[in-house]
């Protein structure tokens, strides 16, 4: 009674170990890749719109005021 016990226990831990992967597959391409990929795009330009806009803003507004430029 008590090997069986045993050899249950035993044959459930090293189930669980067999089944554990070390490593995770590597991530597989779909179809909406190009898509997330065109709006991370959009996103950077826009970024780098806004920053402009500010700069623009902020030299406009320091012409307004008469100061000299930074």
């Amino acid at each position: 009674m008590g090997y069986g016990k045993f050899m249950t226990m035993a044959l459930a831990a090293l189930f669980s170990v067999g089944c554990a992967s070390p490593d995770p597959p590597p991530p597989t391409k779909t179809v909406f890749d190009p898509l997330l990929q065109a709006e991370q795009r959009a996103r950077d330009v826009q970024k780098t719109v806004d920053e402009h806009a500010d700069a623009t803003r902020k030299a406009v507004d320091t012409e307004e005021r008469g100061d000299t430029a930074p």
